[in-house]
């Protein structure tokens, strides 16, 4: 793991000081067709909460109904948070009822202002500074469908305010979000159980 080291020819001509980067806000992309984007994600935000950050937590495809283990782990620690201070404060949000893993009620008509109406809020709270650390999991789906319009997110988060970071996951990510982010990765699928027809196990997929 490098420990800070840069090529000083790849160092930008932007008058900022190595401290004065260091505190630069992140954009982030977890993509591929690899298991583990979101698991990246929520490590991230893991360590983010160490560090005092508030955490925004924002689900826009996984159906409500799916349990997600890093959830209640993080509810906990934000209860953790009220009652000690420790850490930092945390909110998971489900944007509407998800629209990939079960057959829902309503059109793709009402799935997509779902998912609009969910995007106008991150919006808002980024125009706010309301998070330190956000997760918008699944993201790219919405935006792979037109639900969402990928120029107004790339323009929300080039012009967010202060430093909030930022990481989105999901397959098939929009190029013009691996353009702007900073950390881009790539989970790429070598071999997976369910190849064999294994299901999902407790603590491997929820």
């Amino acid at each position: 793991m490098p420990k800070g080291k840069v090529d000083p020819a790849n160092i930008p001509n932007d008058g900022l000081t190595t401290r004065q980067r260091r505190l630069l806000p992140i954009t982030a992309v977890h993509t591929g067709p690899g298991k583990g984007k979101s698991t990246a994600a929520f490590g991230m935000a893991l360590r983010a909460w160490n560090q005092g950050m508030n955490i925004g937590v924002f689900q826009f495809v996984k159906s409500a109904k799916w349990k997600v283990g890093e959830e209640s782990v993080f509810k906990r620690l934000g209860q953790l948070h009220d009652e000690t201070g420790e850490g930092g404060s945390v909110e998971w949000h489900k944007m509407g009822e998800g629209w990939s893993w079960s057959k829902k009620a309503g059109s793709e008509e009402d799935h997509a202002r779902d998912a609009q109406e969910g995007w106008l809020e991150i919006k808002r709270r980024l125009a706010d500074q309301a998070h330190d650390f956000y997760v918008l999991d699944e993201f790219t789906y919405p935006i792979k469908w037109g639900w969402i319009d990928v120029d107004d997110v790339v323009a929300t988060l080039q012009s967010r305010p202060g430093v909030q970071h930022v990481v989105m996951t999901g397959r098939d990510a929009d190029p013009k979000l691996v353009e702007i982010a900073d950390l881009v990765t790539e989970m790429t699928k070598i071999k997976h159980p369910m190849d064999v027809g294994r299901k999902g196990q407790k603590g491997i997929e929820w």
